[in-house]
């Protein structure tokens, strides 16, 4: 299994599309076998559910996360965990311990941002 994090600076990034890339963790019989970091391709539409199916990966994880992009992701039967934040690698952790839990929180309205600029400025709804 092949859980991959949105992720920014080791955190979990507040929104999936505006990540520095995506850490993915191979899970085998509950435990961290590998760990790689791959680079964010081009955020357009449908382009980032498609590599990280490309890259054999079952689930996403995001602090945020648009309904059209969740769409996308079911559709390559990619399990979609959001309203998630901190740590990356405490979040695998509470994952393994069957603690991690979806918010199935869905942002409805944001601003493309920019490198400099501040994720919390995108509003989602909870």
């Amino acid at each position: 299994m092949k859980m991959a994090i949105a992720t920014v600076s080791n955190q979990v990034s507040g929104h999936f599309g505006h990540c520095d890339g995506f850490t993915v963790y191979t899970i085998n019989d509950n435990k961290v076998i590998s760990k790689e970091f791959l680079q964010s391709p081009t955020h357009q539409t449908g382009v980032l559910p498609k590599f990280l199916a490309d890259n054999d990966v079952n689930s996403i994880v995001a602090g945020g996360m648009g309904k059209r992009a969740q769409d996308i992701f079911n559709s390559f039967n990619i399990d979609v965990i959001v309203g998630v934040s901190g740590d990356i690698d405490q979040v695998v952790e509470t994952y393994l311990k069957s603690e991690l839990k979806s918010t199935n929180s869905i942002c409805d309205e944001h601003q493309h941002l920019k490198e400099d600029s501040d994720e919390s400025d995108h509003k989602c709804e909870h």
